[in-house]
Formats: C-alpha cells, sequence, structure tokens
C-alpha cells in the first residue's frame, strides 16, 4: 500500500514538474516573437517590395541603408523613364522610412538623374 501511495506521488510530482516548464517555454517563445526586429536583408526586400507596390516602379538599388531610433532609413534608385540607349533613361533617388518592423512609413524622391550622368554633388 505505501508503494502505490509512493508511485503516485511521483507521478504528480513529475507531471508538476512538466507543467511550469513547458509554460516557461511558451512564454519565452512569446515574448521573443514580440520583440522580432526583421533582419536587415529581410528589411531590404520588404522595403524594395513595399516601395514598388506603392509607386508601380521597379527598385534597382540601395544605395544607402541604416537603422535608426525609429526602424530603418533607406535611399533606393528606382528607374522612373525607360529610354533608348538605356544611359539616357531617367533615374530617381527616394528616401524611406520603415517602422522598427519593416513596414514602410513614408517616402520621397529627393533627385532625379540621368542613368549616364555622373553625379555633381560629390556624394
Amino acid at each position: 500500500m505505501s508503494n502505490t501511495k509512493s508511485t503516485s506521488d511521483s507521478q504528480e510530482s513529475q507531471q508538476s514538474s512538466r507543467k511550469p516548464h513547458t509554460s516557461q517555454k511558451s512564454q519565452e517563445s512569446q515574448s521573443s516573437q514580440e520583440s522580432h526586429r526583421p533582419k536587415p536583408m529581410e528589411v531590404l526586400r520588404e522595403a524594395r517590395a513595399q516601395l514598388a507596390e506603392l509607386t508601380g516602379m521597379t527598385a534597382e538599388s540601395v544605395s544607402s541603408f541604416e537603422q535608426t531610433e525609429e526602424g530603418w532609413a533607406l535611399e533606393v534608385e528606382v528607374m522612373e523613364l525607360e529610354r533608348v540607349p538605356d544611359t539616357m533613361s531617367l533615374m530617381a533617388s527616394y528616401q524611406v522610412e520603415l517602422d522598427a518592423e519593416g513596414q514602410l512609413t513614408g517616402y520621397r524622391r529627393v533627385r532625379r538623374y540621368e542613368r549616364g550622368r555622373a553625379d555633381s554633388r560629390g556624394r
């Protein structure tokens, strides 16, 4: 009889010791999802896709990229007007701002130039 009780007590202690461990893992997993900050490459891809969707222009390159207190700041080069020869196509630089999760919060065109022209501003 005492053997039955000790087996029962042992099973209960094993089950109770498992429960907090499982809930602790789920809490850790939940907090890591809440504090998930996207990786730089994820931010770049998402910024290019969002800008293309909003403007209808495909991003050709990202010429600057930095993390800010509010999120991310990028300068993205797009082709605004395709011409022949290609060196005469009109390009534009857009300043793009994203929040900490990588969602676009604003953009503006900061300059336009012909693809074949050297940058005279010394950038």
